[in-house]
């Protein structure tokens, strides 16, 4: 019997996952054909403490619920302070420089598939598994998902998208490994949130109808009340730019880190709406436009790119890109720009690529066979 600690948070998805991986084989899901021949996981709970807030306590005291319910371990797992210096200070570091990060990222890398991990390992256990939704080697149920589970170790690790793709998180994955993704497992990547509320009923979870949480873990309000209690305002000037208008100083600015690329709302110009187009950082400038088609760019360069593969393609490369979260996949082309750098190149013009944000590439879905296969991503300079 394999062991395998599941992070839960509480809420549906991680809960839906411990409970797959606990009833995998048992008698209650023996007629379904996906459980089929199935072994059953020896589970660890573990909630993972990452800020002195609310939400956290709150979530807690769910986590530990649902692991008195399906009658597994549960540990708490005290990150809060090395969970401040890798995410929050690289968080509040990244915005002060004008950059827009993408925190959720970062922590995929260093705590949930890094500190938990380690943990992991140290309690003995084979695998960790979450509530994402995503994918790996072309799995599509949770039978064939623990049946892989040891070839995965000696053979390279691929990432596919869920099987839902409203909710797929792969995007936020990038950063990983194949020494982490070898010893991953995703429950729930091959089932719809339609599905996994289903299945939260079936197992009588009392976690339906919680409040969402919040985008980002550690804000409370928003980011900007967020920055404003850690950032010093830095004022400077606001420019305007057109073809025919170029730099005209039109207002003043509370500091560059409390504004983000294609933001329109709460830049407190009269006369808009206004979109801030740039920032200069060495000028201390925030830069605006009127006109919605100024924000379009057709190409980017991006820095600290990792291959999941761990091997760098051949490039040039025609991949999908997504330049955020919510984005539609675009179709681009990878080129290498500079020693470690490359510069993306799409084929229609993107809106609002934005500094510090994640630029991730997904191989087509012909060309991955089963579906979209992400290939890495990196950093937009």
């Amino acid at each position: 019997m394999a062991k395998v600690v599941v992070a839960m948070s509480g809420g549906v998805d991680s809960s839906v996952a411990a409970a797959l991986l606990k009833q995998a084989g048992g008698d209650e899901l023996r007629s379904s054909s996906r459980f089929a021949n199935a072994r059953v996981f020896d589970v660890v709970g573990v909630f993972m403490k990452l800020a002195d807030l609310p939400n956290f306590k709150k979530s807690e005291k769910r986590a530990r619920k649902i692991a008195k319910i399906l009658k597994i371990p549960f540990l708490v797992l005290d990150l809060r302070k090395k969970f401040k210096k890798m995410v929050i200070d690289y968080f509040l570091k990244e915005y002060k420089t004008g950059l827009t990060p993408n925190p959720c990222v970062i922590c995929n890398k260093e705590i949930k598939f890094g500190l938990l991990l380690e943990k992991a390992l140290k309690l003995d256990a084979d695998f960790i598994a979450t509530g994402h939704y995503a994918q790996t080697n072309s799995i599509h149920s949770i039978r064939q998902e623990i049946a892989m589970a040891e070839i995965r170790r000696m053979e390279p690790v691929k990432l596919l998208v869920a099987k839902d793709k409203n909710k797929d998180q792969s995007y936020f994955l990038w950063m990983l490994n194949q020494k982490q993704l070898k010893r991953v497992l995703f429950p729930i990547g091959d089932y719809t949130r339609k599905e996994v509320e289903g299945l939260a009923k079936r197992f009588k979870l009392p976690v339906l109808g919680i409040k969402k949480s919040v985008e980002i873990c550690f804000v409370k309000t928003t980011i900007n009340d967020f920055l404003k209690r850690y950032l010093k305002p830095n004022p400077g000037q606001i420019i305007y730019s057109t073809p025919e208008v170029r730099y005209r100083v039109i207002g003043r600015h509370q500091g560059l880190a409390f504004y983000t690329i294609g933001q329109r709302k709460g830049i407190g110009l009269p006369k808009g709406p206004y979109y801030v187009l740039g920032k200069d950082l060495k000028k201390n400038t925030l830069i605006v436009t009127k006109n919605q088609k100024d924000l379009l760019k057709k190409e980017l360069i991006a820095k600290k790119i990792n291959w999941i593969s761990g091997k760098k393609p051949e490039l040039p490369i025609k991949i999908k890109s997504k330049i955020r979260y919510r984005h539609k996949l675009a179709t681009a082309t990878i080129k290498q720009f500079s020693r470690g750098k490359i510069k993306v190149v799409f084929e229609k013009p993107q809106r609002a690529i934005t500094p510090g944000q994640s630029v991730v590439f997904y191989l087509p879905r012909r060309q991955a066979g089963a579906g979209e296969e992400l290939l890495g991503g990196g950093i937009i300079c």
